[in-house]
């Protein structure tokens, strides 16, 4: 919810600044909003890389807690983007930007004391959410990787962290580019063609999270990026001296829309946990299917 959701959310950041520094408004909301219905999607990749359906195996009610901050982050967003330009605090940011900000670093601290003082115990035959404490070791783990000291795990999470922040101005200016000679929409090329080029991160790092069996942590991974990349909006206004949500038009609201229903079919899959033996849950076989219907609106709305 912290670490993978800031490390990588950094091609969003690259492509959010240097797209507004651009010009191209519509291209870095797009890529954040619609970045987050096809982030949701990899916990369809994820599903092909487990045993079982992953919402049948995460086995806590921590994801229900993680799910409903992107809820409220993204309700916010499309409030936001249903005010008026003229409603603008410290002659820059919008008030729904800044709202996002603090619903965050709120919703990160309850998740945290929910952690260290749960109020309820759940059991859930079958689940297997992974590791539960930092100093518990995972069982499918590298013994040597594990020896390795805490600087040098630092080190390479950082370099990582930076080649990722780099690829992020290329897809920008490539991306950019190729939207307009392929005479693409700002704002449907960054939330298909660009978010799924930002969202490889998430699918590296969840089907590693799956191989290592930390269920919940594939899942706290997407929704973690999810609700922390909402926050960049701040990013967004100052570097263009303006509330950007605003000037989106009903793409984004479309796009938001969309990213709600996502979350929320997972968010009921943890609770209902399907337990069909099949990889893909009837969670994600929904998922895809509203996924197209979205893109297909997405069209029809930006067209």
């Amino acid at each position: 919810m912290v670490l993978l959701a800031i490390a990588g959310s950094l091609p969003e950041l690259a492509i959010t600044i240097s797209a507004v520094e651009s010009g191209h408004l519509g291209l870095a909301a797009g890529n954040l909003v619609g970045g987050i219905a096809t982030a949701t999607m990899v916990l369809v990749v994820c599903d092909l890389f487990a045993p079982r359906p992953l919402t049948y195996l995460v086995g806590s009610l921590v994801p229900v807690l993680e799910g409903l901050l992107v809820v409220l982050t993204v309700s916010v967003v499309l409030m936001g983007a249903l005010l008026p330009k003229s409603i603008v605090m410290a002659g820059r940011f919008s008030p729904a930007s800044i709202a996002v900000v603090i619903i965050w670093i709120g919703g990160i601290w309850i998740l945290n004391e929910s952690r260290k003082h749960p109020k309820w115990k759940v059991e859930m035959a079958g689940s297997h959410p992974g590791r539960p404490h930092r100093r518990k070791g995972h069982h499918t783990s590298d013994p040597v990787r594990a020896k390795h000291s805490t600087l040098r795990v630092a080190t390479l999470f950082g370099v990582s962290a930076l080649v990722t922040l780099l690829a992020g101005v290329a897809l920008e200016i490539s991306g950019n580019e190729l939207a307009n000679r392929a005479g693409i929409n700002g704002v449907v090329f960054g939330a298909t063609v660009l978010a799924l080029a930002s969202a490889l991160p998430e699918i590296s790092s969840g089907i590693e999270a799956v191989r290592l069996g930390d269920h919940q942590l594939a899942i706290g991974d997407v929704f973690g990026g999810n609700a922390f990349q909402l926050c960049l909006f701040v990013v967004a206004d100052l570097v263009a001296a303006k509330p950007v949500l605003p000037s989106t038009g009903a793409a984004i609201a479309w796009l938001a829309s969309l990213s709600l229903v996502l979350t929320v079919m997972y968010v009921g899959g943890v609770i209902v946990r399907p337990s069909r033996p099949h990889r893909l849950g009837p969670d994600s076989i929904l998922a895809l299917i509203f996924y197209a219907i979205g893109i297909i609106g997405l069209l029809k709305i930006a067209g």
